[in-house]
């Protein structure tokens, strides 16, 4: 095995600066394993290799002149179909848009070239981002490396098992109920859901709105915590007009030993029952992590009843994705919406009222969100960071079943709601909390498990610094047996 394929894209970059290896030559691995393993797996979905080995023989004369672009200097990286590229599709897995080529750069697309980065290409994402699998009539579907029966996740997925094969030394992804954090679980990498606001969306919206999407956020996804530092520092920042006046400041990370950490676990809920193949991982890293020395309390709970959070969320959630719906598709949850007794609270029920709030409901949901903001403010006084699962399973096989009420997932031998995952999602989602997702170890039929690591709004850092140094106590990615 090369241990460039699974190397961090931190490391590499020092490998670049020192000389160890050219720009071109580090591409060309890459593009060679892609070459020889995508096919398979149906990750990446569009491509600019032309582009990118004009951009790597530039950073390579670069070097020679003894100028060196920024921390990521000639690294290889993929991401998301739903950034905007110049030059190349941005379709969100929309037949209609098949053809939509950009003609400018999402904002976090240009912080990466800024900082030296060599984009090669693009991944694939469900139907307009909207699915915990990545497949769509465009570009079709995209396999687990662990197992390709399975998907990836979404709507990261693709970027997911492009990192996880080793096709790419960084990648970057959006979330607005998991799509990052869970395809990085079923994936076995790491990936970071930033505070709302602290890395800019413009570019990323498939209308090309400049409003950012309440909720919707997009971060970097990686094989080793230490880049996800390294590619938040890069990213993080104000845009438009609030540049003029405002800077971001990082908060540090709260501790710098695993076992000063102050940590609270939540790991039982009624609304998401956790497979005991998750569980038992789950617990084992509390296992090693209180053998630190780390203070965990068990019994620490968010402040807020699980049934009015997930209706909170569901609620701002819909509310907030119903700018991406069709004229037809919205009036469609009107006509749902207005036959709907106070009483239902089935998912049903909860898409279409999110979908069709009045401004004067959402107000009054959003001040419920802001009065819980507060309280989780205070209940990160007491602790540091949160720790919960990601998703209730491994990743599980295919569904494309078009009625998703009807798809279901084994728990514990029993069937359970497809859309139950959103609810581990929802605490960091919600309230706007950083949430780091890390690999803590494969269940005996050999998938990867992730945990969630959540923080107080703003300290990203901590998150990040938590699931480094919980990787040097237990492991942290490991690559799947057919791309070693």
């Amino acid at each position: 095995m090369d241990e460039r394929a699974f190397a961090s894209a931190t490391g590499l970059a020092g490998e670049i600066r020192d000389r160890r290896i050219g720009c071109l030559e580090l591409l060309d691995f890459f593009l060679e394993r892609a070459e020889r393993n995508n096919p398979a797996l149906n990750a990446v979905v569009a491509w600019q290799i032309d582009r990118a080995r004009e951009r790597v023989r530039g950073a390579d004369a670069a070097l020679a002149r003894g100028e060196v672009w920024g921390p990521l200097h000639g690294v290889p990286m993929t991401v998301k179909e739903s950034f905007d590229v110049a030059g190349m599709p941005t379709t969100w897995g929309h037949p209609p848009w098949k053809d939509k080529i950009a003609t400018g750069n999402a904002v976090l697309v240009d912080r990466l070239l800024a900082a030296g980065a060599v984009i090669y290409g693009k991944t694939n994402v469900p139907l307009m981002l909207q699915d915990a699998q990545s497949y769509n009539e465009v570009y079709g579907t995209t396999n687990n490396p662990w197992d390709k029966a399975r998907g990836p996740g979404g709507s990261s997925g693709g970027e997911a098992a492009a990192l996880a094969a080793g096709l790419s030394a960084l990648g970057a992804g959006s979330d607005i109920a998991g799509s990052l954090r869970n395809p990085a679980h079923y994936c076995g990498i790491y990936a970071h859901k930033p505070s709302w606001g602290l890395i800019p969306t413009r570019g990323h919206s498939p209308a090309g709105a400049l409003t950012p999407t309440d909720i919707s956020v997009v971060g970097p996804m990686a094989r080793h915590a230490e880049d996800l530092d390294l590619a938040l520092r890069v990213l993080a920042g104000l845009d438009g007009p609030q540049q003029a006046a405002w800077a971001v400041a990082l908060p540090p990370p709260r501790q710098r030993r695993l076992g000063d950490f102050r940590v609270a676990v939540w790991t039982q809920s009624p609304l998401c029952e956790i497979d005991a193949s998750v569980s038992e991982r789950f617990a084992a890293a509390i296992t090693a992590l209180s053998g630190t020395g780390a203070s965990v309390d068990t019994t620490a709970r968010p402040p807020i009843d699980d049934d009015e959070h997930h209706e909170l969320f569901m609620l701002l959630l819909r509310a907030a994705t119903a700018s991406r719906m069709g004229d037809e598709d919205f009036a469609a949850q009107q006509k749902i919406a207005a036959t709907l007794s106070p009483e239902d609270t089935s998912p049903r029920a909860l898409i279409a009222r999110g979908a069709t709030v009045y401004h004067r409901a959402w107000g009054a949901a959003n001040e419920t969100r802001t009065r819980l903001r507060h309280a989780w403010g205070d209940f990160f006084e007491r602790v540091d960071v949160l720790l919960t699962p990601v998703a209730a399973t491994a990743a599980f096989p295919h569904d494309a079943n078009p009625d998703r009420e009807q798809r279901l997932i084994s728990v514990n031998g029993k069937p359970r709601r497809y859309d139950e995952q959103l609810f581990w999602s929802a605490p960091a989602s919600l309230s706007y909390l950083p949430a780091t997702a890390a690999p803590i170890g494969l269940t005996a039929e050999g998938l990867p498990v992730g945990m969630q690591i959540i923080g107080a709004e703003g300290h990203d850092l901590t998150t990040i610094e938590f699931a480094r140094l919980l990787a040097a106590e237990i492991g942290g990615f490991v690559p799947p047996p057919d791309y070693r």
